[in-house]
Parts: structure tokens; C-alpha cells; sequence
């Protein structure tokens, strides 16, 4: 028993003498204050070519320069005299080292550090381009100015040698490390022209400050290929889909009627024809949800293939606003190419989809011939399929409820929208209709007819190609 108080002992001084060690202490007056990552960080930035050489104006708060500490005084304000060197030494370390410019595919080198200014928070010298530059080249604040160090902020220029203004630019930023959320605005003041705004959070990968037509598209080509395979909703729903139905003239039809529907409302998005308030959002999630519910009950309860693609056009005007979200926020990066970028992100959805469906087809088609059945495992994937869809429902539905519903002024703009909106989705789906009914005609003969009537009047669980 001695001993084991003795080790006690023992182990109790081991461990006090580790806490005291490991406790941070209070730091002293004046000693370098080290910080942690932010949380939340607000980028600004002008860039804008002259002559031979590009300007970049950077605005970022100072507490973004992780592990570089500053001479504090007093309770914690900032010591701008002896700060100096820790401030140029952040602004290169965090800015112009990690943000690349490139200048016609070319990476232009590190730029010269220019001027690296400390600000007060309330300076609104980042407005224009015009202002942000003489404040930056300006005079320094006081020595004797009593500001804290976590509320300062940091404004930067940087200088690259280019060859042309001209030149066809762009910028990987590189910045999104400066917080664990980082919120951009950035101009670009391009030689000849009207600036250019861009907003967005994190990383966007390269930015083409202005973009030509081949550029812009192929961007939008693969965020729409993206989206669709990221998207686990729309990739359940073309599951329901095509899960009956695998022969080549009902894929068509049916991809046919998705592929138009959703074309129309994510056009109307982009040209500003849907509702702009903060409930049609959550709303669209919820009929997104529901139409994978509806699609899987549908299957097993069973209902007739000649229409079917009205359904699957129907619920693809929900599925097209739903893509529209996701253009939204990057169509500021078509530059002049609306139109363009907007077919091209099309083309991305519907390559994607196609993808998409060269895995899913093969696949059914392995798992009833080799597995299950076809008309049980129909009914088991469609019941799985809409319990998960049933719980996505439901929680958006609370979601949509939290939100007060208030019509829209109605006013002669808004009726002309509604009518050409009505108007071109009326006519969009008669073409629809003329189309399918070209695709379903038989190829002659009674063949082709006893074909055609016995696919139109077999229900969908009932297919089968396994026994």
C-alpha cells in the first residue's frame, strides 16, 4: 500500500508539471500575438491591365495572415511602425505567392509588392478603383493610432509585367485558405469595355476575367456534366425512370420529355422568368422530391407507357428550376456568352444524364437476369427508392413551411412573363408530342403495330425479362 501512494504521489506531480507546461500563459505587453484560422473573411479585389503591366488591388481583414504574429502595445492595438516587415511578409506568404494571373494561358510571375497598408475598419476607400488606388499609395495611419489588431484590415497592390492590355487574362485566386469560409468580390476593369463583377465563396477554380465564346462554353459544359452526377436526386429520379423501361424507343421518349421540359424552365431562370422570392427555392425541392416519390410508386403500382412521358414532362419543368440553382450563381462567369454558356451547361446535363444511364441501364439489365426478377426487383427498388425520396419530401416540406407564401405584385410585366412563359411551354410540349409520336409510329407491317400496342398496353411491373 505504501507504494502505491508513493506511485500516486508520484504521478500526481508528473501530471501537474505536464499541465503547467501545456497551460498557455498570459501574453506580456508588446510580445507577438500568434491567431488561429477565422472563421468568416470578406475578399476584395480590382484588377485592371495598363499599359505593360497589371495592377491588383487586394483588401483583406489582417487576422487572415495565419501564423504571422504582430507587435501589439497597450491591450492589444497594433504596433504599425514596428509591424512593417510582418505585414509585407503576410501579403506576400498569403496573397501574392499562392494567387497565380495568367495572361493568354501563360502564368505571369510572383508580382512586385507595391504598397501594403493597414486600414481602419470603417475605410470605404474600396468602392472604386479609383480610391482604393490613392488610398493605397496614401500615407500610412499614425504611429499612434489605437487600433486592435483582429479589427484591422490590410490593403495590398501588387504589379505584373504583361505584354498587352489586351491580352486575354485570368486568375486562379488561390485565397480560399485564408478562412474556413471566404467570400470574394472582385472587379476587373478590362483595357476597353465595362467592368466586370464577379462574386463567389471558396475556390472557383480559374476565373476567365473575360472569357471568349469556346471558353465560356466549355466551362458550362462541365459544371452541367457535374451537377447531374453530383446531384443524388435527379440520378433516383432517371433510376425510376428507366427502371421499367429498358428498350431503346421508350428510353428515348421518355429521356426525350425530361430532357425539353427541363430545357424550358432552366431557359425561363436564366432570362429571369421565375419567381424571385425566398420560398420558390424550397419549393422546388419539394416537388423534386416528390416527383421521385410519385416515379417509384408509379412503378409499383403500374400504369401504361403511352403516358408516361407526359408525367416525366411534367416533373421535369421542377427538375429544370432545380438546375437553374445551380447556374445561377455561376453565370456571372459567361462573361458577354449567355446565351451560349446557358446551351452549353444544357449540353453538360444532358451528357451527364446519358453517363449517367449507360451505368444504370447495364446494370438493371445484369440484376435481373443474373439476381432477382424483374417485376420483384422492380417493386423493391421503387420501394427503397421512395422511402428515401418520401423522407426528402418531408424535410423540405418543414423547410418550406418556415417561410411566409405572398403573391407577387401583379402588374402588366408580370403578366406578360406568366402568358410567354405558359405560352412557350404549351408550345415546347406540343413539339414534344409530334416528336414522340414520329419515334412511337410502327415500322410497317403488323409487326410493327402488334409491337407498338403491346408496349403501350403492358404496365410496367409486368415486364419481365428473367421469368
Amino acid at each position: 500500500m505504501r507504494r502505491i501512494r508513493l506511485a500516486i504521489v508520484a504521478l500526481a506531480f508528473v501530471v501537474a508539471g505536464v499541465v503547467s507546461l501545456t497551460r498557455p500563459s498570459e501574453p506580456l505587453e508588446g510580445a507577438p500575438v500568434p491567431h488561429d484560422i477565422p472563421a468568416d473573411a470578406i475578399v476584395r479585389m480590382f484588377v485592371k491591365p495598363e499599359g505593360d503591366r497589371l495592377r491588383l488591388l487586394v483588401r483583406v481583414p489582417l487576422n487572415t495572415m495565419q501564423d504571422i504574429v504582430f507587435p501589439t502595445f497597450g491591450p492589444g492595438y497594433l504596433d504599425i511602425p514596428e509591424a512593417e516587415d510582418e505585414i509585407r511578409q503576410g501579403a506576400m506568404l498569403w496573397i501574392g505567392n499562392p494567387l497565380q494571373l495568367f495572361e493568354n494561358g501563360e502564368r505571369l510571375p510572383v508580382p512586385e509588392l507595391v504598397a501594403a497598408l493597414i486600414s481602419i475598419p470603417s475605410d470605404r476607400s474600396f468602392t472604386s478603383y479609383e480610391a482604393a488606388l490613392a488610398h493605397v499609395t496614401g500615407p500610412p495611419l499614425a504611429p499612434e493610432t489605437q487600433l486592435v489588431w483582429q479589427q484591422a484590415l490590410l490593403d495590398i497592390l501588387f504589379e505584373y509585367p504583361i505584354t498587352s492590355a489586351d491580352s486575354d487574362f485570368s486568375m486562379d485566386p488561390g485565397l480560399e485558405r485564408l478562412a474556413l469560409r471566404v467570400n470574394t468580390i472582385l472587379r476587373f476593369l478590362p483595357a476597353e469595355g465595362a467592368e466586370r463583377l464577379y462574386q463567389y465563396t471558396g475556390h472557383p477554380g480559374v476565373v476567365r476575367l473575360d472569357p471568349r465564346w469556346h471558353q465560356a462554353a466549355w466551362r458550362f459544359v462541365v459544371l452541367g456534366f457535374q451537377h447531374i452526377l453530383d446531384g443524388i436526386d435527379h440520378l433516383l429520379f432517371l433510376l425510376c425512370l428507366v427502371a421499367p423501361l429498358r428498350k431503346i424507343r421508350s428510353l428515348v421518349i421518355l429521356v426525350t420529355a425530361f430532357t425539353v421540359a427541363h430545357s424550358v424552365t432552366l431557359a425561363a431562370s436564366a432570362f429571369n422568368f421565375a419567381p424571385n422570392t425566398l420560398w420558390f427555392p424550397p419549393l422546388v425541392e419539394t416537388l423534386i422530391a416528390a416527383s421521385i416519390v410519385y416515379m417509384a410508386l408509379e412503378n409499383i403500382v403500374g400504369t401504361k407507357v403511352k403516358t408516361r412521358w407526359i408525367i416525366t414532362f411534367a416533373f421535369g419543368l421542377a427538375h429544370g428550376f432545380g438546375f437553374s440553382f445551380a447556374l445561377r450563381e455561376t453565370m456571372q462567369f459567361a462573361g458577354s456568352h449567355l446565351v451560349t454558356s446557358l446551351l452549353a451547361f444544357n449540353v453538360g446535363v444532358e451528357l451527364g444524364q446519358l453517363a449517367a444511364l449507360l451505368i444504370i441501364v447495364p446494370a438493371l439489365e445484369l440484376l435481373y437476369r443474373f439476381a432477382i426478377r424483374e417485376k420483384i426487383g422492380n417493386i423493391l427498388l421503387s420501394a427503397l427508392v421512395a422511402h428515401t425520396a418520401w423522407h426528402w419530401m418531408t424535410e423540405r416540406w418543414g423547410v418550406l413551411t418556415q417561410y411566409t407564401f405572398r403573391w407577387p405584385v401583379f402588374d402588366l410585366g408580370l403578366l406578360a412573363r406568366t402568358l410567354a412563359l405558359v405560352a412557350l411551354t404549351l408550345a415546347v410540349m406540343g413539339a414534344t408530342w409530334v416528336v414522340i409520336g414520329w419515334i412511337r409510329r410502327p415500322e410497317g407491317g403488323k409487326g410493327g403495330e402488334a409491337g407498338e400496342a403491346a408496349e403501350e398496353s403492358a404496365t410496367l411491373p409486368q415486364a419481365s425479362h428473367g421469368g
